[in-house]
């Protein structure tokens, strides 16, 4: 979705992914649960990966991962268009407690406490961890060479996390020095911060953590640098 949208805006893109993720097979008990809990993409392909069953509510932290559900096969989903807080308030706004639990599909290495959130709204919660994101060893070598050679203009960054793993991989192969060109778009305000150090030419950060946000951010950088 992400390729597609850039090709949409005529701009090239080297997709660099920086964790290689890796599914559980046990699938989760959805007895009496209510509504499922995505806060990433992964989380609902994790999902899809262990189970048939596409009828159970979905909420979802931004547009991009109900997108993915959406494809998957979930039939009734909403997005919170945001950040956790977001869905922590959606689930407030659309659902009661009394009418069941309320499943959180995770990663190992889950940022934040979304269960504790929603607990304070009364709402039973319980946690599924069905994937592993694991931190990619090294740049790719297609990714390796556009950025020494400068070739890069924009470098979009979609988590804290796997902006902290750009940072230290793009040291670990010694060409840090050759970012001075390219401008970074984080999703969020700790996401950008992760990047301190680096030579940026340009640091900016979306008005919402979200790809949409993102996305707007990189179409007023690319007006302001295409002449007429």
């Amino acid at each position: 979705m992400l390729a597609m949208a850039l090709e949409a805006r005529g701009v090239g893109a080297l997709i660099e992914p920086m964790m290689e993720i890796q599914y559980c097979d046990a699938a989760p008990d959805l007895a009496g649960v209510q509504a499922v809990l995505f806060t990433s993409a992964n989380g609902v392909r994790a999902l899809a990966h262990a189970t048939a069953e596409r009828g159970v509510r979905v909420l979802a932290v931004g547009d991009a991962t109900a997108a993915c559900a959406r494809r998957e096969g979930f039939a009734d989903v909403a997005s919170a268009g945001g950040d956790a807080a977001d869905l922590v308030r959606l689930a407030a706004a659309r659902i009661e407690p009394r009418n069941g639990r309320l499943l959180h599909i995770a990663g190992s290495a889950a940022a934040g406490d979304l269960a504790g959130a929603l607990r304070a709204h009364g709402f039973e919660v319980d946690r599924s961890v069905l994937y592993q994101a694991r931190p990619v060893p090294a740049l790719s070598a297609p990714a390796t060479r556009a950025l020494s050679a400068g070739e890069i203009d924009f470098v979009l960054l979609f988590s804290p996390r796997t902006a902290a793993i750009f940072a230290r991989l793009v040291v670990a192969a010694g060409i840090a020095p050759d970012l001075d060109g390219a401008a970074a778009l984080s999703i969020s305000a700790t996401a950008n911060r992760a990047l301190d150090g680096l030579p940026w030419h340009e640091r900016l950060v979306a008005e919402r953590p979200d790809q949409r946000a993102l996305l707007d951010l990189l179409d007023r950088l690319l007006a302001k640098r295409r002449p007429g």
